[in-house]
């Protein structure tokens, strides 16, 4: 069975790769940004993809192009940005941004396609907020879908970071669950273990990483390695914003631990001041490669290197892990060809 899916929001293309490995066929997907839309470009030739503020897509052409194909899976993660433990700083409001409204734009293209089943995958402070509950209510009493939503770790589904996403999923056919975890632990080093020194490779985007000045690479080089963080320096060497008690600076110029999960690859992930983004043993950030391999995402994975080193690490950490989105769409595969077939 050809079973077609549909990406709203598709970023680089990480939720498009996990559910072309799972064995759905990607009609089309929707990005508004120009340089994601190339990374998508690159790595799904046969996907049409609309470069497109989302809110100004006619449905109807949408349908056009489908040639009265159903949609078996419409999938997507629309931007929340102001629902984010970061930008919240861990208080249960959300932060204004226009964006917070796109989920309104996913229930639109949900009740103008009706496809058999959707997920929607999204930070999990958006739980906390009407909009979600609006939109479920939409989706399941007045669109008759049967839905089950959780807030889930990504690395309970073999990736190796740390992330906890909220994910939404719906079907028409009949009860549909969120997928269950797979438990199998894939450490940093299993990721990034054998991966050659920057200088020593032909990867282009593994050669990209930031180059400080000497009093932070003077930094770099004390900070113990398997973890180490500036704060292992002591007080005096904390720099008077980073002892705030503000969410994400407790991590700041940390190492990675070879044998855990990584943190949240945000897109501060080639800035160590930003987090833990610091290679555990290597004296410099963790590069654009590898932080995309602890994305999940495979190792011959083309992104546009010939843009800024802060776009590529935006584009990386805006993604959604490929591992993580095969485990679920391969749970809803399983759940339409039982009730398909």
């Amino acid at each position: 069975m050809k079973l077609i899916a549909i990406d709203l929001f598709s970023g680089v293309g990480g939720l498009t790769s996990g559910m072309h490995r799972a064995g759905f066929k990607t009609e089309m997907a929707f990005e508004l940004d120009e340089l994601a839309s190339k990374a998508y470009n690159l790595n799904h030739k046969k996907t049409k993809v609309i470069t497109n503020d989302i809110r100004k897509v006619d449905i109807e052409e949408v349908k056009q192009e489908l040639n009265g194909q159903r949609i078996h899976l419409l999938a997507g993660c629309p931007p929340c940005q102001g629902f984010s433990s970061i930008r919240r700083l861990n208080k249960p409001k959300p932060v204004e941004d226009e964006r917070n409204g796109l989920i309104n734009e996913y229930v639109r293209f949900v009740k103008e396609l009706m496809p058999y089943t959707f997920m929607m995958e999204n930070v999990p402070g958006l739980a906390l907020d009407d909009s979600f509950h609006n939109a479920r209510n939409i989706l399941e009493n007045e669109l008759g879908y049967n839905i089950d939503y959780e807030i889930v770790n990504v690395k309970d589904y073999g990736v190796p970071q740390n992330r906890k996403r909220l994910v939404m999923v719906g079907s028409l056919l009949g009860k549909l669950k969120v997928a269950k975890p797979i438990n199998k632990k894939v450490t940093v080093r299993k990721a990034i273990g054998n991966m050659p020194l920057p200088e020593e490779t032909d990867d282009p985007l593994h050669k990209i990483f930031p180059v400080h000045t000497l009093e932070i690479y003077q930094l770099i080089e004390e900070i113990p390695h398997n973890g180490g963080s500036r704060k292992s320096l002591g007080e005096d060497r904390q720099l008077k914003c980073h002892k705030k008690k503000n969410i994400g600076f407790s991590d700041v110029y940390g190492r990675l631990r070879w044998d855990d999960h990584s943190t949240t690859i945000t897109g501060g992930c080639l800035n160590p001041s930003k987090g833990r983004f610091l290679h555990p043993e290597q004296d410099r950030c963790i590069s654009a490669r590898e932080a995309a391999l602890l994305q999940s995402f495979p190792k011959n994975y083309k992104f546009p290197v010939g843009a800024s080193k802060a776009s590529i690490a935006l584009m990386i950490g805006n993604a959604l892990p490929p591992r993580f989105s095969y485990y679920q769409s391969k749970n809803i595969k399983t759940h339409l060809l039982e009730h398909l077939s």
